[in-house]
């Protein structure tokens, strides 16, 4: 089914005039100014409070479409954020971060929605929405209503603030969907948001190019202003899904960036085969100069997932960064992305692992007790010095999926004999799976990675 009716929305206006196409650092006086009186005040969130919002629509001519913030063409330069570092953001070129829930304690949404605004960026703000995979039920009006209800004080609480960009309903609510009325509640959230706020475009954040979830919000949810979605390495395909589907509605990519871990080759054990930091900067760097950037007239904006660093699946499958903070080459493409031009200290590069003569995908086993060769070659463009790290951990056993929390499996200790570019490694006692990882650092805040699966005999 075409999706006619996905777009419905009274389209509003406007946008701060300020941020130049390479970055929040190059701001206009008109920026600046708009600051002043923030800056000057006393009390910078009372200040804040009493500015009105900035208007926001998405206009379409001679179907194109354009995002619009304060009446001026706004682009999109995007990341999703968990942690609190909005400062590199925009230091490589960033003006505008996504989150995941409102109520996030790691910075609270007036806190965030006020550093945004005094350093010059946007927020897309996600509003918490239940998803059935973890046990809501969308027959239950009760409970539905209630979401509804605490979405509603959500909205009028930051509605007015001039960092906002738009609204988030919910986060793959279609993630292992059977209930059609999610997408209900999802538009009856919309419709409020509109009553309450119409200055800013509502969106809700699909898991991959959903053909089911789509037909469902054309039915159900028309007062939605745009569809997300949120893809990896299924991103390249995104265009030949669009006109197979015949989807001529505006979107934004919401998460883009690693090949996902359900994406890859798994080992004779079931381990997938993660690709090493510079592998996942050429994956980033074709995302969008060949998806995102040439399909600009549909594709009106997009968040780059993750800046910053969790565990899923390992520690270093979707971050940007490191958990010690070193940037990736990933970041690096962004910054040349965004600003036209490379880092002035660029990350390593680095190869895959070899180990006892094998790469990750020839099923590497080992036996307890015996020493193994390990190897990994890394090249510095500025020919920095290189500190390595390898650690061994057991394969994590998570069956989480979604994103959904991840424990950190443990290192296992004393099973590397030295840290360099050729390692010797002792294969630990207990029979079973487990990761060899290897990091890179180049002493100027950059880092590589690599890792590789074997299993202990």
């Amino acid at each position: 089914m075409k999706p006619s009716k996905i777009l419905s929305c009274a389209f509003v206006t406007s946008i701060l005039s300020a941020v130049n196409i390479y970055g929040v650092a190059y701001a206009t006086d008109t920026l600046n100014s708009g600051f002043s009186s923030v800056i000057k005040t006393t009390s910078t969130k009372t200040a804040i409070q009493k500015q009105t919002p900035i208007k926001v629509e998405i206009i379409e001519e001679n179907g194109k479409y354009k995002l619009l913030r304060g009446g001026k063409p706004y682009q999109v330069r995007g990341a999703g954020i968990s942690s609190t570092d909005l400062d590199s953001l925009v230091k490589f070129g960033g003006n505008s971060m996504r989150n995941w829930a409102v109520d996030n304690h790691a910075e609270p949404a007036q806190q965030l929605l006020d550093r945004a605004y005094a350093m010059g960026i946007t927020v897309s703000l996600c509003l918490e929405f239940a998803r059935e995979r973890h046990g809501f039920d969308y027959n239950d009006e009760e409970a539905v209503a209630k979401q509804l209800a605490e979405n509603r004080v959500r909205v009028k609480k930051y509605k007015n603030h001039p960092a906002l960009l738009t609204w988030i309903i919910g986060n793959e609510v279609n993630f292992n969907f059977t209930n059609p009325k999610v997408f209900d509640a999802v538009n009856d959230t919309a419709k409020m948001i509109k009553e309450l706020d119409p200055n800013h475009p509502t969106t809700t954040a699909l898991a991959g190019f959903d053909k089911k979830a789509l037909v469902a919000i054309a039915e159900r949810a028309p007062d939605l202003d745009f569809i997300s979605f949120q893809m990896y390495a299924d991103l390249l395909n995104l265009p030949q899904y669009i006109k197979e589907f015949g989807f001529d509605k505006p979107y934004f990519v919401t998460e883009w960036g690693s090949v996902g871990h359900w994406e890859v080759h798994t080992t004779e054990w079931g381990a997938p085969v993660e690709n090493t930091s510079t592998e996942k900067a050429s994956n980033y760097s074709k995302s969008y100069s060949q998806v995102l950037e040439p399909y600009g007239d549909q594709a009106i904006g997009n968040y780059v997932f993750l800046w910053g660093q969790k565990q899923e699946k390992t520690s270093t499958w979707y971050g940007m960064f490191l958990d010690s903070g070193e940037k990736t080459e990933a970041v690096d493409v962004m910054h040349h992305i965004w600003r036209g031009t490379w880092p002035e200290n660029r990350a390593p590069s680095i190869s895959p692992i070899i180990l006892d003569e094998k790469g990750a995908f020839d099923d590497v086993f080992l036996y307890s007790g015996q020493e193994y060769q390990a190897a990994v070659e890394v090249v510095d463009s500025e020919g920095d010095d290189i500190r390595y790290v390898w650690k061994v951990r057991a394969e994590s056993s998570s069956d989480n999926v979604g994103g959904d929390p991840e424990y950190l499996p443990t290192v296992v200790d004393g099973v590397i004999k030295n840290q360099d570019a050729v390692i010797q490694l002792i294969a630990p006692e207990k029979s079973g799976a487990y990761r060899l990882f290897v990091y890179a650092f180049d002493g100027n805040n950059n880092a590589a990675h690599a890792n590789i699966p074997f299993y202990v005999k």
